[in-house]
């Protein structure tokens, strides 16, 4: 069961990869840290658990940051 959802973090960061807009890129690579985060923690393994803390934060607030900050006319090519 453990290592299957160490399998299933893999599958969810591999599949980043082909994610086109970059606020998509910051959740999945979200997701798959979550991911990664729990199987550390059931292994009882603090570097995975810290590491992944810090990259699902930065994840998820780049993720939503840059695009509330985003201008509104943004694109309209002036």
């Amino acid at each position: 069961m453990v290592d299957s959802i160490g399998w299933l973090a893999t599958a969810i960061f591999v599949s980043s990869y082909f994610c086109k807009r970059p606020a998509t890129l910051r959740r999945v690579q979200a997701a798959g840290a979550l991911m990664w985060l729990t199987y550390g923690v059931l292994i009882h393994a603090l570097p995975v658990v810290v590491a992944n803390v810090i990259v699902a934060s930065v994840a998820i607030w780049s993720s939503f940051a840059r695009s509330a900050t985003r201008a509104p006319n943004q694109g309209s090519g002036a």
